[in-house]
């Protein structure tokens, strides 16, 4: 082998392989306390499909981005899951989508918890379907400050997701 292979940079796939290596058995375990095995297995897989076109080297804190990808993919599916319950009309509590107790409770837990302007943003966002725009215009606000609310109320979820 010449001088110049042995000291080639390594390929970005290389890269995500080794972070790969490195943080998801940790990544998986931390969502296992929030989600079952194979909802905890997806997001592991999802987060590592939306960190891949970045350029992993340059990741300051890989735990902390990975953790956050994955509470983002969780908050919007379970969101996606409450919508497309709320569309089908069913008499049955739009909760009852979820595929376990646990996932519903920590659902209802975490976004009650939400401080009350920061949560009425949040659901016309995540729930309602509104942009940032519609919400200013109904709740009489300017749209940076639904910015700043649904900015805390992420904050707030994805500590509680966290803990």
């Amino acid at each position: 082998m010449t001088e110049k292979a042995a000291t080639a940079p390594r390929s970005s796939v290389d890269e995500l392989a080794e972070l790969y290596r490195r943080h998801a058995a940790w990544l998986r375990g931390r969502l296992r306390h929030r989600f079952d095995a194979q909802t905890a297995e997806d997001l592991v897989q999802e987060a590592y499909l939306r960190i891949a076109p970045y350029q992993v080297r340059g990741i300051r804190s890989p735990k902390s981005l990975l953790l956050r990808i994955a509470s983002n993919l969780a908050l919007d599916g379970l969101a996606r899951d409450l919508v497309r319950q709320n569309h089908q009309h069913d008499a049955a509590s739009p909760a009852d989508a979820f595929d376990s107790p646990h996932e519903t409770l920590l659902l209802k837990e975490i976004i009650r918890s939400i401080p009350e302007k920061d949560r009425e943003v949040f659901l016309l966002s995540r729930f309602g379907g509104l942009t940032h725009a519609q919400i200013a215009a109904r709740l009489g606000v300017a749209v940076k400050t639904v910015e700043w609310r649904m900015a805390r109320a992420l904050k707030h979820c994805d500590d509680q997701l966290r803990r």
